[in-house]
């Protein structure tokens, strides 16, 4: 077992306007999340905050070690960690505490947690984590559990189930907040009309999407606008400045963690569909 890293440094807009597509996604797709017996993480300058993936072996359990980045004796020594289970189904232990985690089960687990242990024989963990100044309670969230927004229209194509689960209200946080997002048949814009929020940055990540389709992934400030294409089981990353929208040739689900300077779900700067360019 391994946990690797890599790390990736914040961008200015004016230097995004350069990018080509292979500089764009080298600096914001994230791909290969899950590497059968590893964890694999990528810190991000971005408001340091991390996504990753575990995929442990058959039989195994897999630690969430530090990493040198952090400089701490612990992963969650100064952070607090989401993860969501979207891959089979599997185990999480904290600190000795045992969650069992389904399909699409969130875990919130908060600072201070010395031992978070990842198991499952077909199990698909997409994690989370962003620095913590405060210590909150581990707890977990199934989408039973969360507060459901129905949002959109099909004759729009983008009507779909906003899942708010790791967030005020549901959970107690410092900074991170997690939901999922489900499209439903025939609609395939996920946020519209596109927006900004300048306290948080946000990272998206991909599932369901079906065999030979893809997502196209829209970023960058409203005027200058780019995009990626992706595949299922990739994530992106989004800077305060940077709208983050999608159109896939399919309907699928999305996972977002925000982090930054406040909690409120709706502090967004919203732009007119008529306005992107």
């Amino acid at each position: 077992m391994a946990v690797t890293h890599e790390i990736r440094y914040n961008s200015h807009p004016e230097d995004f306007k350069g990018y080509d597509t292979t500089r764009l996604r080298k600096e914001f797709l994230i791909q290969d999340l899950f590497e059968e017996g590893n964890i694999k993480l990528v810190y991000s300058m971005i408001d340091r905050y991390i996504v990753g993936g575990a995929k442990p072996k058959a039989g195994e359990k897999m630690l969430l070690e530090t990493i040198d980045p952090l400089k701490a004796e612990y992963f969650l020594e100064r952070r607090e960690l989401g993860v969501i289970c979207v891959g089979g189904k599997g185990k999480v232990t904290v600190d000795g505490t045992v969650y069992d985690m389904n399909y699409k089960d969130a875990l919130y687990v908060g600072r201070g947690a010395k031992e978070v242990y990842f198991e499952g024989d077909d199990a698909l963990f997409y994690i989370n984590s962003a620095p913590a100044h405060k210590q909150c309670p581990t707890k977990q969230v199934t989408l039973g559990d969360a507060n459901v927004l129905h949002l959109g229209s099909l004759e729009t194509s983008n009507h779909r189930d906003v899942n708010q689960m790791l967030i005020n209200g549901i959970v107690e946080t410092c900074q991170l907040q997690m939901g999922m997002t489900e499209l439903k048949p025939g609609s395939v814009w996920n946020t519209m009309p596109a927006h900004t929020h300048s306290r948080r940055m946000e990272a998206y990540f991909y599932f369901e999407v079906p065999t030979e389709q893809a997502v196209c992934h829209f970023m960058g400030q409203p005027q200058e606008t780019r995009h990626i294409w992706m595949q299922n089981h990739e994530a992106v990353l989004s800077p305060d400045w940077s709208i983050h929208s999608a159109a896939g040739t399919s309907n699928y689900i999305f996972i977002w963690g925000m982090a930054g300077e406040n909690l409120d779900y709706a502090d967004m700067d919203i732009h007119k569909i008529t306005d992107l360019k």
